[in-house]
């Protein structure tokens, strides 16, 4: 990259590289092919078919591939490609226009969230149609049938109802079994005693000729409380952790130098000392230090900062930034787990660690429950023992006081909610991945924003043409075209653009961490840094490159990066409702009050290390503050993980995707405040709902233990408080 500005403004040096994750590590340590179906790559553009179809068809032709398949969900293409390397493949989708960048199979957890949804789902579909079935067979003992008639139709319901509930009802089985085994009783203690008994009493009724069954009443219960299972299990999935996805991101391998050659190595073999050749296009894969050559320094991903840096002997590197321009030789000081973005790992897994330990309104409502069903069916079957001396009828009232009291309308009372609530939110454009977010969002009191990338879209723009005279518009052109800066991938654009053709030039040259300098019409032409040009660079809130032709005074071009849409808006609604502002981010001060003057926030930092945003909402919190970060870049990533509340744009980096507790998923900004008044409205539906199954159960408590519920009824009458809280959960889409 050329044109580098002296005063560093307010646009993201690498927009793809904002978005894009970092080269990942390969399973074969020093190995420089992998195995076939072994090549993954991110391409963290894709969001549609057509992006789908330009991928595979272009790796499908090229030789070598067998197949290529995106996964648009996670954004990765895997291929299979046996003989050939990630770096191999990465060119031929970049020519589509679409960064990728290798992932390393082995560091990537494999997810069973799909596998576990599906068996969730079979087991309800089981469940579902066998108690269709069964509540057919029991009309007919309703309508009068008797003796022998009324057995087969017991005897043909226990068929159905007991493999039914042993493997509809496994997962109940299995958590309470667990808990049991740890000491503990958990929810799905009760439930698992209220299924075996509601089918060892219809069992036993069924033997001895008894006049009532509720097979339909165990089926029923077990079909209900798996929708709930399921719900909750939707609202509170997390595909990935964000401290898995970091330590994902490392660069696999380094070049290192020998005496007589340079070889290829995995990142963990580096030690301090060690030389290392950095290329063009390349991520740093160590801290260290420059002992050869110039260049540019894309860090945006990790500081924020806009505009690339020059880099040159002596100066100090970190892991996970981008070389731009000239080849680097670099000495390490730091490699591995000592490296600072394995440093930022590790404070992102601590800072999940301790958000990990919040437990929802439901979860803390369980803490109670389970021994209060069990104490309360106990003294049940105790009573109606002492009172009659029938085994029999106290094991019935017992069954029913559990079945009664069973916590479906508690399971669902906040998942129920939530995806009501996910639902709205999703035809606003936001994706809700934690289903505890809507209950934290909901205490939010102050907004921390990111600025590049969130706040700003992350790309230069030239501010105006005109300064250009039209005579010279050809030769800018011509050494535009020849870097592929920012600044000159942006001024390319707006020339051609403009109908501007590049005109010839001789001795196109360009100097890394400078610019672009050439011959035109016998006199010389650079476009690039202001000290490098012959300009005074001056002071301003833009970035600018500059021109110089001949002997004429030089030109400067100013850049400015352009408000993401709804962001004025957002901040504006947010102080009316008495929200706290601030900006935090890694840019110069002179950006940064550039925008945060745009937008009317009055409290802003800039050039705030990832740590530093991390320690700030850190530092809001210990005051008191419930602080919702929303940010898009790798140096927000620890600061999303470590807020009350996250939110990150779907273009971000994975990891803050993933860090984050609800996606943005267009490029307005305005839907955060519509996700904190849903959140407010979800948790008073919540609390609702909580009225509505503590007053369901002050009332039919009572009536089951006096003995006048039966099993079935006391299904029934589960079924229809679970029924009564869905219906209010689903208010929230109005």
């Amino acid at each position: 990259m050329t044109d580098i500005s002296a005063d560093r403004g307010g646009f993201s040096a690498c927009p793809a590289c904002d978005a894009a994750p970092l080269a990942q590590r390969v399973a074969a340590a020093g190995a420089d092919k992998v195995a076939a179906g072994d090549v993954i790559l991110s391409v963290p553009a894709v969001h549609c078919a057509v992006c789908i179809t330009d991928i595979e068809g272009a790796l499908n032709r090229h030789p070598g591939v067998r197949s290529a398949r995106v996964n648009l969900t996670l954004r990765r293409v895997s291929i299979d490609a046996p003989g050939l390397t990630a770096q191999d493949l990465i060119p031929v989708i970049e020519a589509t226009g679409y960064d990728a960048h290798e992932l390393d199979p082995g560091a990537l957890s494999a997810t069973s969230a799909d596998r576990t949804a599906r068996d969730l789902l079979m087991r309800i579909g089981v469940s579902g149609f066998a108690m269709m079935n069964i509540m057919i067979l029991s009309i007919a003992v309703w309508s009068g049938a008797e003796d022998a008639t009324r057995d087969m139709f017991h005897w043909i319901s226990g068929a159905i109802a007991i493999p039914t509930v042993i493997f509809a009802g496994r997962p109940f089985f299995a958590s309470a079994g667990r808990a049991l085994r740890a000491g503990r009783l958990g929810m799905d203690v009760p439930i698992s005693l209220a299924l075996i008994l509601a089918t060892s009493i219809s069992l036993y009724e069924t033997i001895h000729s008894g006049h009532h069954a509720y097979f339909d009443a165990a089926v029923m219960l077990c079909f209900f409380l798996l929708i709930g299972r399921y719900l909750d299990y939707r609202t509170r999935a997390v595909a990935r952790s964000a401290a898995e996805e970091l330590t994902a991101l490392e660069v696999p391998r380094a070049w290192r130098l020998t005496e007589s050659t340079e070889e290829q190595v995995p990142v963990a073999d580096l030690r301090p000392g060690d030389l290392i050749r950095v290329r063009p296009g390349g991520r740093i894969p160590a801290d260290g230090e420059v002992t050869d050559g110039h260049s540019e320094i894309d860090r945006s991903l990790l500081t924020g900062e806009t505009v690339p840096v020059a880099a040159g002997p002596g100066q100090a590197l970190m892991a996970g930034e981008v070389n731009l321009t000239g080849p680097l030789t670099l000495r390490v000081t730091a490699a591995g787990r000592d490296s600072s973005l394995s440093r930022l790992t590790e404070l992102v897994a601590a800072a999940e660690s301790a958000r990990g330990r919040y437990t929802s309104i439901a979860d803390r409502a369980a803490r109670g429950y389970s021994p209060l069903v069990h104490l309360l069916a106990l003294a049940s079957f105790a009573g109606w023992l002492w009172a009659t001396g029938d085994v029999r009828l106290a094991v019935n009232i017992a069954a029913a006081v559990l079945i009664i009291t069973c916590p479906c309308a508690l399971a669902l009372a906040v998942p129920a909610v939530v995806t009501a609530a996910s639902g709205r939110l999703f035809r606003r454009g936001l994706l809700i991945k934690d289903g505890t977010a809507l209950e934290r969002m909901a205490q939010i009191d102050t907004v921390v924003f990111d600025k590049t990338g969130t706040l700003t879209m992350g790309a230069p723009q030239v501010v105006s043409l005109d300064v250009i005279p039209d005579a010279l518009r050809p030769a800018a052109l011509a050494l535009a075209q020849a870097s592929d800066h920012p600044l000159s991938r942006s001024l390319t654009a707006a020339l051609r653009a403009a109908g501007v053709e590049p005109a010839p030039v001789e001795a196109l040259t360009e100097h890394p961490g400078y610019g672009v300098a050439a011959r035109w019409q016998d006199q010389p032409v650079r476009l690039g840094r202001a000290d490098w040009v012959g300009a005074d660079a001056g002071q301003g809130a833009l970035s600018a490159s500059w021109l110089a032709v001949g002997d004429t005074p030089p030109i400067r071009l100013e850049f400015a990066d352009s408000l993401r849409p709804g962001a004025q808006d957002c901040v504006r609604r947010l102080r009316a409702e008495g929200q706290r502002v601030i900006l935090l981010s890694g840019d110069v001060p002179a950006a940064v009050a550039d925008i945060a003057e745009r937008l009317g926030i009055e409290e802003w930092r800039a050039q705030v290390t990832p740590t530093g945003k991390a320690e700030a909402v850190q530092e809001l919190t210990a005051a008191g503050a419930h602080v919702l970060m929303v940010g898009d870049g790798l140096n927000d990533t620890a600061a999303l993980a470590a807020a009350h509340a996250s939110i990150s744009p779907a273009s971000a980096l994975d990891a803050a995707r993933v860090a984050s507790d609800i996606v943005l998923m267009g490029q307005d900004l305005s839907p955060v405040v519509d996700t904190l008044d849903t959140a407010r409205q979800a948790v008073k539906r919540i609390r609702e709902n909580f009225a509505i199954s503590l007053l369901y159960n002050l009332l039919a408590v009572p009536f089951a233990m006096a003995g006048l519920v039966t099993p079935l009824f006391a299904a029934l009458a589960m079924s229809s408080s679970s029924v009564c809280v869905t219906l209010n959960a689903l208010r929230l889409r109005r």
